[in-house]
């Protein structure tokens, strides 16, 4: 019988400079390579604007999410805390597209150990800002706060729309992803998972109430 493979193993994104000058040089490839003349007005300073961006938009390759999540101290609450319309802004690892949307985060703590709600949020930027597909994304940022908080549950649901399906391949645009993650009791309990969706219902990518 043939060995199984080894699953191999989530990207790893241990800090590193982002090196400007190098994204410079490659969008300057594009250009040329895209016909264009990248010494004409309109897009002579195009190659270090973008190098200027995706030092912005992926941001977070370099961020260590875990900081935001130290407990609270002398706050007890065991009931469950959703935050939820998180806006998500990410780019597609495949396409180096953007996907946008909004994630929704409940938690039910253990003992007590809450976090401030815009530690939450600032994990989800962290997370987001950075190359990724929305189901790792969703899965990372369950888990991280599983391992750290120590919860008794947790639910990430995340929506987006992915600009590679909208504006090329199929051509769907206003076509939403949905992914979601649970854990512990949330898994566990089907009521607690419904009282949860229950509550995301509430206000959904339109915002508007159900």
């Amino acid at each position: 019988m043939a060995a199984k493979k080894p699953k191999p193993e989530e990207p790893k994104f241990a800090p590193r400079p982002m090196d400007l000058d190098k994204i410079e040089r490659g969008v300057r490839l594009i250009l040329e390579g895209s016909g264009d003349d990248p010494d004409r007005p309109g897009i002579k300073g195009t190659p270090r604007r973008v190098a200027h961006m995706w030092a912005e938009i992926l941001g977070g390759t370099n961020d260590n999410p875990e900081r935001y999540l130290e407990a609270i101290q002398h706050e007890r609450h065991d009931e469950m805390v959703l935050i939820k319309n998180i806006p998500l802004y990410s780019t597609c690892e495949h396409h180096l597209l953007p996907f946008a949307g909004v994630a929704h985060v409940a938690y039910i703590p253990k003992e007590g150990r809450i976090v401030g709600l815009s530690k939450i949020a600032r994990v989800v930027e962290s997370l987001s800002r950075r190359l990724q597909v929305q189901e790792r994304l969703t899965k990372q940022i369950a888990d991280l706060i599983n391992t750290h908080l120590q919860p008794l549950g947790v639910m990430v649901v995340i929506e987006a729309e992915h600009m590679c399906i909208s504006m090329r391949g199929a051509k769907k645009p206003k076509s939403v992803t949905v992914t979601s993650a649970v854990r512990g009791s949330f898994r566990a309990n089907p009521i607690t998972r419904s009282e949860a969706i229950m509550l995301i219902r509430g206000g959904m990518l339109s915002g508007k109430e159900s």
